[in-house]
């Protein structure tokens, strides 16, 4: 087990020390609790131009990967997004070991209501919310963006009056059914996915496959439908953490549906692969959240 945790940790951006240095006409406001005497995790940091805009904002929401057992808030990989006209969030959540599924989606969801309820005080549009996440946080992206406001998926934390629905998706090379990672995964997998101690059966509280009922609610493709907002799935074809196939379903699942998907597959990119913070690609990131999240001027 601690060979995939070191593993998984080495190929997590800012998961070690001190968030990086900000940009420069950006400010932070860190560790805002989203549910009232909450949990240590429950807390998110706002990146905002250090000029206030005249106009409220659109808010893209960043979610961290490191195998929802670890990882931290700190520097999101759309911190240069703030100079393009939009806010930013990044959440931190329960991890696995202090907390099963679904408390992970419960956390992103009252962070969401959180921020929206809050637009006004920080100046967001509350209509244009964006969401996205790489790796663990790429499947919390993906389940936020297709599950809306699915009651029994909603929790109890916060403001529940609020909807937690968003309007665009980025999912960086994120699970999706847990139950066929392991089918997937080729013979050069990092994580022996099915064993009682692989990140997704820490998530399920027990080995995958015995809580496979518990793995269905965790699929965003259980929960896609015609009212889903667009998504962006960008994956690559060399990662050892989370299988190519996973992207793959998904995006299948949304055209079978009949809702927008762009598919990007990296050529030769392993997980969390330098390719992914590249000025291209981050390029298709800033468009396709522009596209969505910016209201016709």
């Amino acid at each position: 087990a601690m060979f995939v945790a070191t593993a998984v940790m080495a190929q997590i951006p800012g998961g070690f020390g001190q968030p990086a240095p900000l940009p420069a006409g950006v400010k932070a406001e860190r560790n805002i609790p989203y549910v009232e005497h909450g949990h240590r995790n429950q807390v998110l940091d706002l990146f905002l131009p250090e000029k206030p805009s005249d106009k409220a904002l659109p808010l893209v929401i960043w979610i961290h990967g490191g195998a929802w057992f670890a990882g931290g808030q700190g520097s999101p990989p759309v911190l240069y997004l703030v100079h393009q006209g939009f806010a930013v969030a990044s959440i931190q959540y329960r991890f696995s070991q202090d907390a099963i599924w679904p408390a992970q989606a419960y956390d992103c969801k009252a962070a969401i209501r959180f921020l929206r309820a809050n637009a006004g005080k920080y100046n967001f549009d509350p209509n244009h919310f964006g969401v996205g996440g790489d790796s663990a946080g790429g499947h919390l992206a993906a389940f936020i963006g297709t599950s809306g406001d699915v009651k029994e998926m909603k929790g109890d934390l916060g403001d529940t009056n609020v909807s937690s629905r968003v309007q665009a998706v980025v999912d960086w090379f994120g699970p999706t059914d847990l139950l066929v990672m392991g089918q997937q995964a080729g013979p050069h997998s990092m994580i022996q996915h099915e064993s009682a101690d692989s990140p997704e059966s820490r998530l399920m509280g027990g080995p995958v496959q015995e809580k496979s009922a518990l793995a269905k609610t965790a699929n965003p493709i259980t929960y896609i439908d015609k009212n889903d907002p667009p998504f962006l799935i960008m994956h690559g074809d060399n990662d050892q953490l989370v299988p190519l196939g996973q992207s793959i379903i998904l995006a299948k699942a949304r055209l079978d549906a009949g809702v927008e998907v762009t598919m990007k597959t990296i050529h030769g990119a392993v997980h969390e692969g330098p390719e992914f913070h590249g000025a291209a690609n981050q390029r298709l990131v800033e468009d396709f959240f522009a596209l969505h999240l910016k209201p016709a001027q």
